[in-house]
């Protein structure tokens, strides 16, 4: 319980913006995990179909991300935030209202664009308030994000013995709660001027070498990230040969997030860039554990090397993922926080994209051939191997700053 009281310490602005994300991570996930059987199963589409709309949404908010970067520093990040909240409303209130294909490609375009704007928004508003306490605060949005993706699909559950459509109106509710909160609430911060244009703004980040560098070692925490909805959950269901077991995932990752995240960014804050490497390895360690078990006949006790490995990967994103964020706006003028935010989204968004494509590739490939380590090999690779690029760069003194002197922590 003492880190919900850590709130207390930070302004009303980065308050909200905590309730906020679990907010959003609640409404989200109570929606979009049930997306496809509502399409496939509900509405009779066909698996192209449910695709197609399914990856329209992924687009839009993958392919979008810079755009709402730049507009979280030109316009304001408070203006983007709460365009984003009431954007996702309405796409959310479309799925509820339509079944027709028209409908449902502008219902996932509105919630991808949505997502596109209001999540480097909210990291820009949070680094730009939070000044020397980047770390705590991007720590605590991890546990309000946590708690929020673990309710969401519990309340969908819930929801759906209702209908699809209530799960929907729900989630549209609730962002339109957050948007007017946010309106009402939210002060707005004065935008500096920038000079030159956005095409000038993205050149001097594109031509950012380290900054660059840096994004595409960070792959790994991104496609190790992603492993939480696929290959663990089924991995776990296939070790104990019970589909319930995927929902200890979740109860994990946000039991281990309150009663974990602000004392390991405390104790790391010292060491500050160092904790990324080290936090990246642990992610990739954690899948030895399930490799232990894996393609093993179903038990009830095979869920405790799974389940070792879901909680190492947590410590790993618990360990590494504040400081992540605390290092982005270091690498460039504070101008430009949405823009190096956005161009980081937009890389993590194809890291994940092309993850997942690998990583789905070798669950096939290793259900076909007897191999069904191979999948938790190629995560345990891509982790050290991004732990391995952080720690080249930081030597190489290309990453901004370093560890924090101890004095600055006291």
């Amino acid at each position: 319980m003492k880190t919900l009281y850590e709130i207390r310490g930070f302004p009303p602005a980065i308050r909200l913006l905590l309730v906020n994300q679990f907010g959003v991570n609640t409404g989200f996930y109570l929606l979009i995990p049930y997306l496809a059987t509502h399409l496939g199963e509900g509405l009779g589409m066909s698996a192209a179909v449910v695709g197609i709309v399914l990856g329209v949404r992924t687009l839009s908010q993958q392919g979008l991300f810079l755009i709402g970067g730049s507009a979280a520093d030109r316009l304001g990040a408070r203006g983007v935030i709460i365009a984003g909240c009431a954007v996702r409303t309405a796409g959310f209130a479309l799925f509820a209202l339509g079944d027709g294909l028209a409908v449902l490609l502008a219902a996932s375009v509105l919630s991808g664009l949505a997502g596109a704007l209001f999540n480097p928004a909210v990291r820009t508003y949070l680094a730009q308030e939070a000044g020397e306490r980047r770390a705590e605060v991007f720590a605590l949005f991890n546990v309000f994000a946590t708690t929020g993706a673990l309710v969401g699909p519990l309340l969908g559950s819930v929801l759906l013995l209702v209908d699809f459509r209530a799960s929907a109106l729900t989630a549209a509710g609730i962002f339109a709660l957050l948007t007017v909160a946010q309106a009402l609430v939210l002060p707005a911060r004065a935008v500096p001027p920038s000079p030159g244009g956005v095409l000038a703004d993205w050149r001097e980040v594109a031509g950012n070498r380290a900054f660059l560098a840096f994004s595409l070692a960070m792959v790994g925490m991104v496609t190790l990230e992603n492993q939480l909805y696929l290959l663990l959950p089924d991995g776990v269901r296939r070790a104990t040969g019970w589909d319930g077991a995927a929902g200890l995932v979740f109860l994990v990752g946000t039991l281990a997030h309150l009663a974990l995240q602000m004392r390991l960014t405390r104790a790391l804050k010292p060491y500050g860039v160092r904790a990324v490497g080290a936090g990246l390895a642990l992610m990739g360690l954690a899948f030895l554990p399930p490799m232990l078990v894996a393609g093993a006949a179903p038990r009830v006790w095979h869920a405790v090397p799974v389940l070792a490995g879901v909680l190492l990967l947590y410590v790993g994103v618990m360990v590494a993922q504040p400081f992540v964020m605390e290092l982005v706006p270091r690498f460039g003028r504070p101008e430009l926080t949405g823009t190096y935010f956005g161009i980081f989204y937009m890389v993590s968004g194809v890291a994940a994209a092309v993850g997942n494509t690998v990583v789905g590739r070798a669950m096939d490939a290793g259900e076909q051939g007897g191999a069904a380590w191979l999948p938790w090999a190629c995560c345990l690779v891509c982790g050290l191997a991004s732990a391995g690029g952080v720690t080249w760069l930081r030597r190489l003194g290309a990453l901004p700053g370093g560890p924090v002197p101890v004095e600055a922590t006291v």
